[in-house]
């Protein structure tokens, strides 16, 4: 599964593209209301449509882009619809959809990853809120945590539908057992003992940090953060209520530089610099490994086995939870796509409906190679093709609402999503020289620019 940045860098459009867009709205259609919880698809509770069709905007191609078509199969087949999928130039979905809102020709639906931009469309009259029938699906079928992520103003606009589990630690399992490691860390400290462990072993980089690409140290950041300061904490930083100069900042990055401020766990800092996110993984897993572990999220497995020699996933390639910290209570961060409408036409309320259901999320994941994993709590975990997967979107489900949404992707792009700039730098700036009381300095000046305040 691509890495979900794709977009990011022209999120910063978002803003202009919906303030220009402003003049009118096409938000019409029911508002949510209340009611039993139900999450049927059948044909009979969506309805018949033949022949009507509707547009879709996503950013998915390759073997996502034949996952998801199989899910728009499903729809059609019960309901006689026509839904016509277009991927995003370039993967693009951001700017691409923020050209056709400002040209008034917006898809009937298009997924978005960054709830920041749903919200701002819905502020902007842009949305059409969940009819009855799919906000009941939405409500069965996810955690509260996911239903406020796709609302605005006391309204749910956005179904959840694929997900990313941002708190997998991956490690080589060969690399484990040459330095006769027979189980993974369940706390910091013990993964710290490991890493040296591993290194005396003989493993040249124990831990390989991607440094290259500035979003994998704002995971790293958040996964500590979160452990640390707790969810309270982690809300008020995500909407600058609190400053980046906050104690519990310093006492996240004082924990972080533990292992980043290690040239024996991480190598050179200067040369983590240089090395991109995939260029963590195959250093951790191609055929003569430079390390043994790298973090980063669930779309890890599908960077593995799109290498040339890709190791075997479940196998050489397995991964174990971002560890507590200070006896922490399992949490997790993750991130996702979400389903909205631009258009109030009966054949796209049902089809967010669908899209909620546990039927539509086992079409998505059930796909091989595609990577998707889903959290629909009602989703077996039977439906993925393999244990990994099964695996990983079961320690999503299973934390309930003890999660978050990626920080900085609910952070203004201009400090949370653009290269060479904001937390980005000023964490990649943080690896190379550890100095906190300068990262936080900082990470408050770019953070207050970028949030106005």
């Amino acid at each position: 599964m691509n890495n979900r940045r794709s977009s990011l860098t022209a999120v910063a459009a978002i803003t202009a593209l919906v303030a220009a867009a402003c003049g009118g709205s096409s938000s019409g259609g029911s508002s949510p209301s209340g009611g039993t919880p139900s999450a049927s698809s059948s044909a009979a509770a969506l309805g018949h449509f033949n022949g009507k069709s509707f547009t879709i905007l996503g950013q998915w191609t390759g073997a996502e882009q034949k996952a998801f078509q199989s899910v728009i199969d499903g729809f059609d087949k019960l309901t006689g619809a026509s839904g016509k999928y277009s991927a995003a130039a370039g993967g693009d979905e951001a700017s691409v959809l923020g050209a056709k809102v400002n040209g008034g020709n917006p898809p009937d639906v298009a997924f978005v990853s960054l709830p920041g931009a749903l919200q701002q469309y819905a502020k902007a009259g842009k949305l059409v809120p969940l009819g009855s029938a799919a906000q009941q699906a939405v409500n069965a079928n996810y955690s509260n945590e996911w239903v406020t992520l796709g609302s605005s103003n006391g309204k749910v606009y956005g179904v959840p539908f694929d997900a990313s589990n941002k708190s997998t630690v991956w490690y080589n399992t060969k690399g484990f057992s040459n330095a006769g490691l027979s189980s993974t860390p369940n706390d910091w400290p013990t993964f710290i003992k490991d890493a040296q462990t591993l290194h005396d072993s003989g493993v040249q980089i124990p831990i390989s940090v991607g440094g290259g690409d500035g979003w994998t140290l704002t995971d790293w950041f958040e996964n500590v953060y979160l452990r640390t300061a707790g969810t309270a904490m982690y809300d008020k930083l995500t909407q600058h209520q609190i400053k980046w100069t906050d104690p519990s900042v310093a006492k996240a990055l004082t924990t972080l530089k533990q292992v980043w401020g290690s040239p024996t766990l991480i190598g050179s800092p200067s040369n983590a610099l240089k090395v991109p996110f995939t260029g963590s993984v195959d250093n951790t897993f191609k055929a003569n490994p430079s390390s043994a572990i790298v973090y980063e999220a669930s779309f890890v497995a599908t960077t593995i086995t799109g290498d040339k020699l890709p190791a075997k996933v479940g196998v050489t390639a397995k991964f174990f939870p971002f560890p507590s910290i200070n006896g922490s209570q399992p949490t997790l961060e993750a991130a996702g796509d979400f389903a909205v409408a631009f258009s109030n036409a009966p054949v796209v309320q049902a089809f967010l409906q669908y899209v909620a259901s546990p039927e539509a999320a086992k079409e998505l994941v059930s796909a091989p190679g595609s990577g998707f994993i889903s959290a629909n709590k009602n989703l077996s975990t039977s439906a993925y093709p393999d244990s990994t997967l099964a695996q990983l979107a079961q320690q999503l489900v299973s934390v309930g609402d003890n999660f978050r949404f990626d920080m900085s992707d609910q952070a203004p792009a201009a400090f949370g999503g653009t290269p060479n700039k904001g937390e980005w730098a000023d964490l990649q700036a943080f690896l190379g020289n550890g100095n906190v009381s300068a990262a936080q300095q900082k990470l408050e000046h770019d953070a207050a620019a970028a949030y106005g305040t």
